[in-house]
């Protein structure tokens, strides 16, 4: 039974690949593969969950494929399956199922039809890793997947304004979440001295004596963890990407952002359950930010005037609730309301465009005008303040761009002169600190405490800068690429800390710097006056360019396509526990070089075309 956890990976994989090798004008042969790898998927979640029942529900985990292994560390894929994972597995075959055999017809002579299948047979493939994953670091390779699908289907409509920007905003939300599972991994990295499964966090013996030994360690942690499944399930206070989310077509929203993606904050909460469940303070803050978001997203919800935005504050809401049932610990109830909920969201959104209709119709030719009531004036006051925070949506917006994203913006605004050269010049510096390294006799203790952490910051000012520049994007490139050799020094002082980990880092940074390099200036030199200050849209003209670049951002930010990904974990593996700055200035790093990456790829690919002679959509749209 074990060996058959794996094809769940494999069909959605498969689809995936196939669906890459079609041509754009074979909509039948595009949707066939889609409707079919779903459908398998579906038949073989069936017929396995009837044998998983006949063998009385037993929990299965097993250590798929070791990718690498030096000394103490070991990077491996681990599978582990439990009720909450059939739980998902059911409910995600069903829906992707359904969308797939919706989305040929609703999408039927679509531009971007062969785009918007293959973006959700990947979407597809990461929702099953990330269900099947029996680690943090499986879980991290289909959470990063969910991230940048999640961007390319609410940018689907990239000729148009809105759906680029409300995609940038939901990805710059997302990274939030990943800083959250980065440190949640590092930590437990130090903890546990190896990577652990979730089978292990079962052990009742070994989590209680980690509580007793390493109390504020396992409450970082669990807050860490916490801060990932709000982000990801768009808890307070990061509710209002929810609705900016439905800019995509109205299939990616039921499958995405009201039943399968946004329940996945819950869904970790449910796989760690067993380290945070002797937590109190824990469980009340899980409850307090669920009471939260039911509240704020109910009230939200009543006064919007699309239905998709509805949809996404009701289903905001309940997750909120299922977020106390976590709280309270009551699994099964959180499961059930999990189905019912992603359930009534999809059929809800689906039959969308026909209510509204409806309706319309409905108000048309039988409109009846409400008789106003007369209230006390206290009682109006409240209602008409309710009203005010509801329509403004609580100023969540305005409150994380003026609390977290304007401080950067102006902290990097003060290094504009940061630029290629004075990166260049720069170097001596690092060459210093690499002979320094292997001399380190000429340093004293404290200097050689400092280095790493000051080399870090540096690394750090360049990603800033290369996020605010708004001219040269080659500049941003490069200082983005630069950044990545300060980190590797900085991390290169810790103990145990070799070469062949630097290579392993690095190797995949030089490939993605040169293959993207090369197509920023092919665009550059074909469309010269090319900046960062607004959107071009040469995706239109350069598709395939645009897939290159795309893939190089992905490679260069640590994306699992390249071995950057492996050596961020082996990175963390070295960061002491008592060394929180420098695993700060490192996450902070990776967060923001990825938003700066996805940012430049956004601006010159994606959005209305530059030129006037391509059809435009409006602003407003």
């Amino acid at each position: 039974m074990d060996t058959i956890l794996a094809l769940f990976i494999i069909i959605p994989f498969v689809g995936f690949v196939t669906s890459l090798l079609i041509p754009e004008k074979n909509e039948k042969l595009i949707s066939g593969v889609a409707v079919f790898a779903t459908g398998m998927q579906l038949f073989s979640t069936l017929v396995f969950l009837v044998y998983w029942v006949i063998a009385k529900f037993p929990t299965l985990n097993i250590k798929e494929q070791s990718i690498y292994q030096s000394g103490h560390y070991e990077f491996f894929i681990d599978l582990y399956f439990d009720k909450v994972t059939a739980t998902y597995l059911l409910v995600g075959a069903i829906l992707t199922f359904l969308i797939a055999t919706y989305s040929q017809y609703y999408l039927h002579r679509e531009k971007g039809y062969r785009r918007f299948f293959n973006t959700v047979l990947f979407f597809y493939l990461g929702y099953n890793i990330t269900i099947f994953s029996g680690n943090f670091e499986t879980l991290f390779i289909g959470w990063e997947i969910l991230g940048v699908s999640s961007f390319l289907l609410i940018a689907f409509y990239r000729d148009r304004y809105l759906p680029v920007r409300n995609a940038f905003k939901v990805f710059s939300i997302y990274r939030l979440g990943d800083i959250g599972m980065i440190l949640a991994m590092w930590m437990s990295h130090h903890l546990w001295h190896h990577n652990i499964t979730f089978a292990e966090l079962n052990n009742y013996d070994m989590v209680d004596h980690t509580l007793n030994e390493h109390l504020y360690l396992s409450v970082l942690i669990s807050f860490m963890i916490l801060l990932s499944a709000a982000v990801k399930s768009a808890q307070f206070p990061f509710t209002s990407w929810l609705p900016r989310a439905m800019e995509g077509p109205t299939p990616s929203s039921a499958i995405f952002y009201s039943s399968l993606s946004v329940h996945i904050g819950v869904f970790v909460l449910l796989r760690t359950f067993s380290f945070w469940e002797h937590l109190v303070g824990i469980r009340v803050l899980i409850g307090l930010l669920g009471l939260a978001t039911s509240i704020a997203a109910t009230f939200s919800g009543r006064v919007q005037s699309s239905i998709k935005s509805q949809v996404a504050y009701s289903s905001a809401a309940q997750i909120g609730i299922i977020f106390i049932e976590v709280a309270l610990g009551l699994e099964t109830l959180a499961l059930i309301h999990f189905a019912s909920n992603a359930f009534l969201r999809s059929y809800q959104l689906l039959v969308s465009p026909s209510v509204v209709t409806y309706l319309i119709r409905e108000k048309f030719f039988n409109y009846m005008p409400s008789t106003p009531k007369q209230d006390p004036a206290w009682l109006t006051k409240i209602k008409y303040s309710l009203y005010v925070f509801s329509v403004r949506e609580w100023h969540l917006d305005s409150f994380m761009f003026r609390f977290l994203w304007n401080p950067f913006k102006k902290l990097g605004r003060l290094f504009s002169f940061f630029n290629i050269k004075i990166a260049l010049g720069l170097l001596p510096i690092y060459a210093a600190g690499i002979f320094f390294y292997h001399n380190q006799q000429y340093l004293s203790a404290w200097v050689l405490s400092m280095l790493p952490t000051t080399f870090a910051m540096i690394g750090f000012l360049m990603i800033l800068r290369a996020f605010v520049e708004r001219k040269n994007p080659v500049n941003s490139w490069w200082l983005v690429v630069f950044s990545h050799f300060w980190i590797a020094l900085a991390v290169l002082y810790n103990e145990l800390f070799d070469y062949s980990h630097t290579a392993i880092y690095l190797s995949g940074v030089v490939v993605s710097a040169i293959v993207g390099y090369v197509s920023l200036r092919y665009l550059l030199k074909r469309e010269p006056g090319t900046d960062l200050n607004g959107f071009y849209g040469h995706s239109y003209e350069y598709e395939k360019l645009s897939g290159v670049f795309l893939l190089s951002c992905l490679g260069l930010a640590g994306f699992p396509i390249t071995t950057t990904f492996l050596g961020e974990d082996l990175l963390y593996s070295h960061i002491q526990i008592d060394q929180f700055f420098l695993a700060l200035f490192v996450s902070m790093s990776f967060i923001f070089s990825g938003l700066a990456l996805i940012r430049m790829y956004a601006r010159l690919f994606l959005g209305p075309h530059v030129k006037t002679y391509h059809q435009v959509g409006h602003r407003s749209s």
